[in-house]
This record gives C-alpha cells, sequence and structure tokens, in this order.
C-alpha cells in the first residue's frame, strides 16, 4: 500500500517547526484541510516552493507509526507574487485563509471551495488598494453562503414578514413591499430583522443589542455580488456609508459563525 499522496492544494498558512523546518497548512480538493511538514533549511528550494498562497500539486508521505506527514515535492502552478506587493492585497489574503482555516476548510465540498478560493485570490493578485476590502467581502459573504449560514434579506429572521421600509417621519415600520428597504442585522436572530422588530427589541431591552443597519444601497450590493466573477469587482463601487455598512455585517456575521474576528479583516 502507498504512503505518498498526491493532492491538488493551496497553502495557507506556514510556521518555523523546529530549528530549519516548517509546518504547512493546506487546503487540498482530496482532503480538506491537511497538515504537513517541510524538512530543509532556507536554503531549500522546496522550502521555497511550500509559501503562502502558492496554488499546485504536491506529494505528501504519510507514516502511519508516527501518524505524521512530510511534503516531498510540490509543483507549483499558481505563484500570485502580486499578493505581496500591495499591503491590501496580503491583509486580504491573509484573512481569507484565515477563515478557512477557522472554520477546517468549510467541512463539505473541499473541490467546490478551493474553486472559490482561487478565484477570489487570482483577482486579488492584481486589485488596487480599494478593490481589495470588496473582493474580501464578497469571498466572506460566499463563504457564509458555502458553510450553509447566509441569512436571507428578503424576510425577517423574528417575525416572518417581508423586510420595511423605514419612515423618516413617523419612525420604523412594517411594509410588505419594501423590498429594498432598511432592515439590520440581529447577532441574536442570527439573521436580519425588520425595521418593526428593531424598534420593538429596542424598546423592551432599552439597547440596540448590537444591531448593525443595513441600507438600501449596501443590501443591493450584496445580493449583486453573489454570483459575480471576483475579477469584475472593481465595476461595482459603492459609496463610503454603503461600504461601512456591509463590511460590519459580513464580517458581524462570520464572526459570529466563527466564534471570533479575524485581525486581518480590519486591515483592509
Amino acid at each position: 500500500m502507498s504512503r505518498t499522496f498526491t493532492y491538488n492544494a493551496l497553502v495557507l498558512r506556514t510556521r518555523p517547526s523546529g530549528e530549519a523546518n516548517r509546518e504547512a497548512w493546506l487546503l487540498t480538493a482530496e482532503e480538506g484541510i491537511v497538515k504537513a511538514t517541510v524538512f530543509g533549511g532556507p536554503k531549500s528550494s522546496l522550502r521555497a516552493h511550500v509559501a503562502p498562497f502558492h496554488r499546485g500539486q504536491i506529494w505528501i508521505y504519510h507514516d502511519p507509526v508516527r501518524d505524521s506527514r512530510k511534503i516531498t515535492d510540490f509543483d507549483v502552478r499558481s505563484w500570485r507574487p502580486g499578493l505581496r506587493e500591495l499591503y491590501e492585497r496580503t491583509m486580504a489574503a491573509d484573512g481569507i485563509a484565515e477563515t478557512i482555516l477557522t472554520t477546517q476548510g468549510g467541512g463539505g465540498s473541499w473541490e467546490a471551495a478551493l474553486a472559490l478560493t482561487d478565484r477570489s485570490l487570482d483577482a486579488l493578485e492584481s486589485a488596487d488598494s480599494a478593490v481589495c476590502l470588496r473582493i474580501l467581502l464578497q469571498f466572506l459573504w460566499n463563504w457564509a453562503d458555502f458553510l450553509g449560514q447566509k441569512p436571507v434579506m428578503e424576510t425577517c429572521a423574528s417575525c416572518g414578514d417581508k423586510i420595511g421600509f423605514y419612515n423618516e417621519e413617523s419612525g420604523f415600520s412594517a411594509c410588505p413591499e419594501g423590498a429594498d428597504g432598511l432592515l439590520w442585522f440581529s447577532p441574536a436572530e442570527e439573521g436580519f430583522i425588520c425595521p418593526a422588530c428593531a424598534n420593538r427589541q429596542a424598546v423592551y431591552t432599552g439597547r440596540s443589542a448590537g444591531l448593525l443597519p443595513l441600507g438600501k444601497g449596501a443590501r443591493r450590493w450584496l445580493a449583486a455580488i453573489e454570483t459575480l466573477d471576483p475579477f469584475l469587482m472593481s465595476r461595482y463601487s459603492l459609496d463610503g456609508v454603503s461600504l461601512k455598512q456591509a463590511k460590519a455585517v459580513v464580517t458581524g456575521l462570520l464572526s459570529g459563525i466563527l466564534g471570533k474576528r479575524i485581525a486581518a479583516w480590519d486591515e483592509v
């Protein structure tokens, strides 16, 4: 029985192990997250190849007695040097990698997870600083969907009604036809709630309970980017307020799913 396995893999993270070796965490199409060791000093070509965001075919030897894995070869097919040329690209890529690692590769269709990640990283490699955040938010929004935990924006998670408008004269009001109206992300409900329910929650509790607003611009933007190719994100800009709302909601959603907030999200 062969002890060497071949994977289609993306390097997510590396760190020193001992005096000369390095541990690597990989997202593979065959087994999800795989951890393996790269042996060799700084002059090792294999060590240079096994670096974050490199993608290709990798060979790993598995020792069943020690239950250890050693990388023996790596045919890099995508180097992505552009990710290291701009701070925002690096941080966005780090945010993607840490999100994947924290969710154990998505725990499902690893081939689809790898394809989604590849496309986002490829788009990031040539993105300007302003577009990097949009690509990151698109990935996080779609990753929540990949995990089966992306909330719907059409109905209230509390009362079940269609999301309503915010009326500046009379305050919050439910309005079934307000498909493009204001809504609020509620961590307690793990979804979006209508203005009427948000108002009741604030009245009963005396506080906003961490509710995050999502206006018409941010809402339409999130709906538009769900199936958009990441390379086209530069065409889908939004105003500063809407971008701030979209970031707060998407990262708030993912923070709840992951049980923590990834520091790199806030560096983009």
